[in-house]
């Protein structure tokens, strides 16, 4: 059961919490912008030490490197841990996560030779990036992508049974045709295959039609192409239309107390949990019982 609670603020951990998640400020996008320049580093060098030749030259330099970067990596999650007011919350977050997965290889691999690869993960913390430069917003056209998808997914199974049906009849019609005296037309799933390569303008080339009505049906098929795929770019774009047709304002604001972040330019509290957004020196927070 979910009940009030008093939490005193804490002065150091907010002032952490400003720099290290917030953005808004000059000092807080500047440290985001040097902690982006930075994995994008440790992930150079860790492609860079597959390459054998530039490993065996540099091998001290990239075993200096990758521990630095770890060790500057764990100190950031440790911090981020101290600076909110649940810590456990932050952890299991995706963000947090995928923290945690950007050190993790590191230590494994002194148990289990090279796992130290998997460091490439890091890369998936650029997805700060949308927050970094204030792009919060571009966060929200992902969900309406996911609801014009939703949206048009009828519509889009519909289509893609009537594509499937249709390369299961041409790839049939394809093997009575070439099946003779074209070895490529071995068979119906292998003629079904042929279809679906040219239908969707793939196009391998490892299958060709060599008689002139098999060349003439491959002809026609190449022209259907391009029917498959403008016509579910329609459904969809037309959903997504609609599902763009409101858009609100959002900030780099991010809750110190339950994490929420995307709130509004002009909000004062946290749309969750209702503690302030703003410096104060005591609020009430709902925490479970």
């Amino acid at each position: 059961m979910a009940e009030k609670a008093k939490f005193k603020r804490n002065r150091t951990k907010e002032k952490i919490h400003e720099i290290i998640f917030e953005a808004d400020t000059p000092i807080g996008k500047w440290f985001d912008i040097i902690l982006m320049v930075i994995i994008i580093a440790s992930v150079l060098v860790v492609m860079l030490e597959s390459v054998d030749w530039i490993y065996n030259s540099y091998r001290d330099t990239f075993i200096i490197l990758e521990w630095f970067f770890t060790i500057f990596f764990t100190i950031e999650y440790i911090l981020r841990l101290y600076c909110v007011y649940k810590p456990a919350k932050y952890a299991t977050s995706f963000f947090g996560i995928i923290d945690v997965l950007a050190i993790a290889p590191t230590y494994l691999a002194l148990l289990i030779p090279n796992t130290h690869f998997l460091i490439v993960i890091r890369a998936l913390r650029l997805l700060r990036v949308f927050r970094i430069f204030k792009l919060a917003n571009f966060l929200k056209e992902s969900q309406y992508i996911l609801d014009s998808l939703k949206a048009s997914l009828s519509k889009i199974t519909v289509f893609l049974t009537f594509v499937l049906l249709m390369t299961i009849i041409i790839g049939s019609i394809m093997y009575l045709i070439e099946g003779g005296s074209n070895d490529s037309f071995s068979s119906i799933p292998r003629s079904i295959y042929w279809a679906i390569v040219t239908l969707t303008t793939v196009g391998y080339g490892d299958i060709t039609p060599i008689t002139p009505i098999g060349q003439f049906v491959a002809a026609f098929v190449m022209i259907m192409g391009y029917a498959v795929i403008a016509v579910p770019t329609g459904i969809v774009s037309a959903d997504l239309v609609a599902s763009t047709s409101n858009q609100i304002q959002l900030n780099t604001q991010r809750c110190g107390f339950c994490g929420t972040e995307d709130h509004m330019d002009d909000a004062d509290f946290c749309r969750v949990c209702g503690s302030g957004l703003k410096n104060q020196e005591e609020v009430e927070v709902e925490v479970e019982s």
